[in-house]
């Protein structure tokens, strides 16, 4: 069985896990950790490859440049496997293997104004509850119907699914959308040029025009897929990222458009994943020294829900290697009646967590707060609502609202500081893009964290 495949039927989709487990080696002892594994388990452990090929039929894989393994054993197992391996101080942390999403922003009641009334919006009609099918997961029915109703729906009727009152603030967008007017890069000389933004998401349209004469990077880690974008998701948030300054149609919609382009398909074009998908993404643009790493995917965590040592230890250690890993801080509140915590990975603190704005400069009704005390802080916010960009074809562009869409902004700004600041690098990146974040003093830095994020 492929470690990236979840098992059919599986009764582990029911608590949002897959049956894996993840292992984490405490630096420089993966070799006797992945020695102490393989022989209280009587299995061997496969290196994933810096291209990022898929492993069939493996028990155990390594991501070496991280310093994890993906265990497909039963708890049992790996129970015992992992006090052997502590013998030789070898094994930090063990984890279940989590399924994740895109982040996109959920239908919900919207926000109320100021007299207690609902702001009007267009009607969505009720979503049926998913029924499992044989062989097929609840998470995976509700991934596939999400991306059927993105694919069909109206502009209008994603706005309105995700709550959202007609447009904030009046914006002129005839050159440039208010998103890159908002974080300042129509006025930057930078355009990201030599700096490689890896994009981890449902992969993208390697044929949109936009995008003719780049240099794009890809690579597929959904086994049976391959990087093209059935979905839409990943191609909206590269665009945003690294679009092109003169695109076919205006308004400009890209941040960094002179950027190295990778796009790493670590979500199926139902929109949903696993952890290890996200892991051989991360390994793969850290192999290609890719300097920001953006993730506008993850999974909902609850109220005082610690978070993951492993994706922690994994962001540390890309930092070190030079890569900043910037991620959506989730879409599951209903402002202002419930406010949710930031979603896994975003919630670990040294992943740089994004929320969303509108264009008034108002935190968006969906996004997440910062309310576990260790950890799960929001860092930097990005515009968020009503966010034009990319589409596959031959829709070619389409507007969405989520910290999906924030997350690239700030991606794409971190690529801008990067170029400015050549010998800036990891967590140094992240501490820059923070310190040059304006302000938002009539928001709590709970929710937007240093501000929004400005190009140099």
């Amino acid at each position: 069985m492929s470690y990236y495949e979840p098992e059919p039927g599986s009764d582990n989709f029911v608590d949002g896990t897959t049956g894996r487990y993840l292992v984490l080696f405490a630096e420089d002892t993966t070799k006797a950790g992945v020695r102490a594994l393989g022989e209280a388990m009587g299995v061997s452990v496969a290196t994933a490859t810096a291209e990022g090929k898929e492993l069939e039929a493996e028990e155990a894989v390594l991501f070496d440049k991280l310093g994890v393994a993906v265990l497909n054993a039963p708890p049992e197992q790996i129970e015992e496997a992992g006090i052997s391996a502590m013998e030789v101080g070898a094994i930090v942390a063990v984890e279940p293997e989590r399924i994740v999403h895109a982040i996109d922003a959920p239908t919900y009641a919207p926000p109320l104004i100021g007299n207690g009334a609902a702001v009007p919006t267009v009607p969505v009609s009720p979503l049926p509850a998913a029924v499992p099918l044989p062989g097929r997961s609840a998470d995976y029915l509700q991934g596939y119907r999400d991306a059927v109703l993105h694919l069909t729906a109206t502009p209008e009727a994603l706005g309105a699914e995700a709550g959202l009152a007609p447009a904030a603030a009046a914006v002129d967008e005839t050159q440039a959308t208010w998103g890159l007017q908002a974080v300042k890069a129509v006025n930057s000389c930078r355009s990201g040029r030599g700096i490689r933004l890896a994009v981890l998401d449902t992969g993208m349209d390697l044929n949109h025009p936009d995008f003719a004469g780049r240099t794009i990077k890809s690579q597929s880690f959904v086994p049976g897929q391959d990087v093209q974008d059935l979905h839409g998701h990943g191609t909206h948030c590269v665009g945003t990222s690294m679009g092109h300054k003169c695109p076919a149609a205006p308004p400009r919609y890209g941040v960094a458009h002179r950027a190295e382009i990778y796009a790493g398909k670590v979500l199926s074009n139902a929109g949903s994943g696993t952890d290890s998908q996200i892991l051989a993404g991360i390994n793969w643009a850290v192999s290609n020294r890719c300097a920001v790493i953006s993730m506008s995917l993850g999974a909902r965590t609850q109220v005082g829900q610690p978070f993951s040592q492993v994706f922690e230890a994994v962001a540390l250690r890309a930092a070190e290697a030079g890569s900043l890993i910037v991620a959506a801080a989730g879409n599951d509140s209903r402002r202002p009646l419930v406010i949710s915590p930031v979603s896994h990975p975003a919630n670990c603190p040294s992943v740089m967590a994004v929320a969303a704005l509108d264009s008034s400069g108002a935190i968006a009704s969906f996004s997440n707060r910062g309310i576990n005390p260790i950890g799960g802080q929001i860092d930097v916010a990005g515009p968020g609502v009503d966010v034009h960009s990319s589409w596959p074809m031959p829709t070619r562009y389409r507007r969405l609202s989520g910290t999906s869409m924030a997350t690239p902004h700030a991606a794409g700004v971190a690529a801008l500081l990067a170029e400015a600041n050549p010998t800036v690098r990891g967590a140094a990146l992240g501490r820059l893009l923070t310190a040059s974040s304006r302000r938002l003093e009539s928001l709590p830095s709970a929710d937007v964290g240093a501000g929004i994020v400005q190009a140099p």
